[in-house]
């Protein structure tokens, strides 16, 4: 037996590979297997091809054995085995695929793909054993060979007495370190956490002796031990089973098992795709909110499998933000993966199977509001914010994606309803989108602001998030028409007594030059209002920055003090005012103490805070004294 050295640099690629190219240690397991996997899959082939070859699928299977006293795991295949040559071409050579090269050479049939693409995941091995055996007889040959490698120092290869077509690997596993306790590999619990994790969906059975505790016959409280055979993976990926065989409960077990959520799906999307990149998705609509969907902790993506081997717990780039309370998995064999198979080489087939999967989303949740309301209204108390930041994020990019997935309240409706329901029911000479942002549906019913638009019969849409009018600013239309706030300077409602308004301002004046004389600093202006029928004072915003925004910005950590410029309106039709012109005429020190208490009962029904709430209690007590 001569000791061969490793070629090409091997040694080291070797002790690149054990170091650094996988994440976790755990992934060996799901290389062999792997690999195990495609050493049946090129018997399968073989018997396509080969009218005297009988493929019978009960026939092949991989096994896992631990052994605690010798410290090995074995991975066995029954698949097509490896020649001397074979070992020595595919063993001797890091980087060497066969089953790249077979790939490459023949044409796979009836969905068959072949895992491995790199020839460097039997190598991952090492990261766990000190030394790696591996027992080989080819399929057609009657002699066996055994590999052998303590790592980079090199192999040997030997004829081996091996009965079985099939190939088996033995490990001996490390001793513990510090920092990794290796003896959990050959831990029954481990073994099968980790195949359940990666290789679940393997489409050959993986079978491990398995222990478990059972009453004795005939016992009613003693136990016993009892060693059986069994298959620990599920072989067929839900996924890939014909719709027609699933019922509702499958998916919601599906999603359970998952650990998806504790909640049920609200909604689910099985779909298989063709075309450029084929792959297969189920994703899920969840019934409630994650309780930590807006902390740092919570990770968006969907879980992405190749050929249905786990490639990635959370692939972000399957998804978009806004789109990120979407639970699920895609699985495809055209990805191209890295040389570990942790990532992608490059995103070109990740970017068609998100758009597809974005535009399938949103097809499924226009479907939901459709066909079932409450289910939708009940998503989007959810959800709804997130649809909003989208639209507000990346510069209003998304919104043509967003925004007829949109409900606001309604001051007609007193319900959710959405821009399309709202433009639909328009008035016929009516340029706008009228809105009105508060804290709540509630408050925002008993805005001042809102009296001449609900007077005369508009619907105005109720912004009760925080995100609503950052979100409105990037979308700026619908269907071309602008939004715009009750709390604006230009409603755009023809004025029907425009002359009379126009003496009724001149007349007034000198008390409005007073009063907005008395509250230098604090308002841009004051003026007669357009807009209020039964309430006596109101603010308003002149320019881009709203009242509203002002409360938002100014909550937020780290930020600086913004103010929007308001303009205090006055209601000339109210007894307020006739006590105003009274005080003007009489008593202009009263006037001043009227003028700051209005402005102070402004900021309240805005909900903002008044500077110096001892002074208006004072001026309260004065008037009434």
């Amino acid at each position: 037996m001569v000791k061969k050295e490793f070629k090409a640099e091997s040694k080291r690629l070797l002790d690149l590979m054990i170091n650094s190219i996988y994440t976790h240690k755990e992934i060996f397991l799901r290389e062999l297997i792997s690999n195990a996997s495609d050493a049946i899959d090129k018997m399968y082939y073989k018997a396509l091809t080969d009218e005297s070859i009988t493929f019978n699928k009960e026939d092949y299977y991989i096994r896992l054995i631990s052994d605690n006293q010798k410290r090995t795991l074995t991975i066995l295949d029954t698949g097509i085995g490896m020649t001397k040559e074979e070992l020595e071409e595919n063993l001797g050579v890091i980087a060497k695929s066969g089953s790249y090269a077979f790939k490459k050479d023949n044409e796979l049939k009836d969905g068959f793909d072949i895992i491995g693409q790199f020839g460097v995941g039997f190598y991952s091995a090492f990261m766990v054993a000190d030394t790696v055996t591996v027992i080989s007889k080819a399929y057609g040959s009657n002699e066996a060979y055994k590999w052998e490698s303590v790592g980079a120092e090199g192999y040997t290869i030997e004829p081996y007495d091996k009965a079985e077509v099939g190939t088996e690997i033995i490990l001996k596993i490390k001793e513990n370190t510090e920092d990794e306790k290796y003896e959990d590999y050959l831990s029954e619990y481990r073994l099968k956490s980790i195949v359940k994790r990666y290789s679940d969906f393997i489409r050959y059975p993986i079978k491990m002796e398995t222990t478990s505790r059972k009453l004795k016959e005939g016992s009613t409280d003693e136990y016993e031990e009892v060693v059986e055979d069994k298959i620990i993976n599920s072989m067929v990926p839900m996924w890939r089973k014909n719709k027609n065989e699933l019922t509702q409960e499958d998916y919601e077990n599906f999603y359970s098992e998952k650990h998806y959520g504790f909640d049920k799906p609200l909604k689910y999307v099985h779909m298989s795709a063709d075309g450029t990149v084929r792959f297969n998705t189920l994703l899920f609509i969840p019934e409630k909110m994650p309780y930590d969907f807006y902390t740092k902790e919570y990770e968006r993506g969907l879980e992405l499998y190749s050929s249905g081997v786990l490639i990635m717990e959370k692939c972000p780039d399957l998804i978009p933000d806004y789109f990120s309370f979407v639970k699920g998995m895609v699985d495809s064999e055209d990805l191209s993966l890295n040389i570990s198979r942790e990532m992608l080489q490059h995103d070109r087939q990740l970017k068609i199977i998100a758009k597809r999967i974005k535009d399938k989303i949103k097809s499924e949740l226009l479907a939901l509001l459709s066909d079932e309301r409450e289910k939708y209204e009940e998503f989007f108390k959810n959800f709804g914010r997130q649809l909003k930041y989208g639209v507000y994020s990346d510069f209003g990019q998304n919104k043509e994606m967003l925004q007829d997935l949109l409900m606001f309240h309604s001051s007609k409706e007193k319900k959710l309803v959405t821009l399309d329901e709202y433009v639909s029911r328009m008035k016929e000479d009516q340029k706008y989108i009228y809105y009105a942002s508060g804290d709540s549906v509630e408050r925002i019913d008993k805005m001042p602001q809102t009296d001449l638009l609900t007077e005369e019969g508009y619907e105005i849409l109720y912004f009760t998030d925080d995100i609503d009018e950052f979100a409105i600013r990037m979308l700026f239309n619908y269907k071309e028409k602008e939004f715009k706030s009750v709390s604006s300077g230009d409603l755009g409602i023809e004025e029907k007594d425009k002359q009379e308004e126009e003496a009724a301002e001149e007349d007034n004046k000198a008390v409005f030059d007073f009063i907005k004389e008395a509250l230098a600093g604090k308002v841009k202006d004051v003026r007669p209002s357009k807009r209020l029928k039964h309430h006596p004072v109101c603010l308003a915003a002149d320019g881009e920055l709203s009242i509203e925004m002002e409360k938002i910005l100014n909550t937020m950590p780290n930020s600086q003090e913004v103010r929007a410029e308001k303009i205090l309106e006055i209601n000339v039709h109210h007894d307020v005012y006739k006590a105003l012109k009274d005080a003007y005429e009489g008593n202009k020190e009263k006037l001043e103490i009227y003028a700051s208490v209005l402005y102070n009962q402004a900021l309240l029904i805005e909900g903002l805070p008044i500077s110096d709430p001892v002074e208006y209690t004072n001026n309260i007590c004065k008037l009434m004294a």
